[in-house]
């Protein structure tokens, strides 16, 4: 990938997680049992905590794949050096 198609992407992904309130992130379930009960900030609580337990698994997935990039960026005889 190009060095300016992956600031790109970095900027997306920035992007997407500072704006949450995009995302309606309840199952159906919850969905329901939510709509059911008369207080809104219940259903909003519950909203912002799927979405923050979402972020997490990117986090590492993210942390994991940068330790890589770098670690095989720094080895002698890589391909990035020829």
């Amino acid at each position: 990938m190009k060095r300016e198609n992956l600031k790109y992407a970095g900027l997306i992904l920035l992007i997407l997680l500072f704006v949450p309130e995009l995302a309606e992130a309840q199952c159906s379930m919850c969905r329901a049992v939510l709509e059911s009960e008369a207080d809104q900030s219940t259903a909003k609580g519950i909203n912002d905590g799927i979405i923050y337990l979402m972020i997490f698994p990117y986090l590492l997935i993210g942390g994991v794949g940068y330790f890589i990039y770098r670690s095989r960026k720094n080895k002698p005889g890589s391909a990035s050096e020829n």
